[in-house]
């Protein structure tokens, strides 16, 4: 979806949000977007590593917790 956009779309998609959120509110959008995107790869990749994990070590698992 964004293979093509380039140099210059990136500088008009910069200038467009420095324009519309102003330049105080630039460096915590950005700090909030890295704390979404943070926060969505550490679920993900516990979702797959419960889908990967050994099914014959689920019942020693469900045991611990009880």
């Amino acid at each position: 979806m964004f293979n093509n956009i380039g140099l210059p779309g990136l500088l008009i998609i910069l200038m467009i949000a420095l324009v519309v959120f102003g330049p105080s509110k630039l460096p915590q959008l950005g700090r909030a977007v890295g704390d979404t995107l943070r926060e969505f790869r550490s679920s993900t990749k516990g979702v797959v590593e419960e889908i990967t994990s050994d099914p014959a070590a689920e019942p020693e698992k469900l045991v611990e917790k009880n």
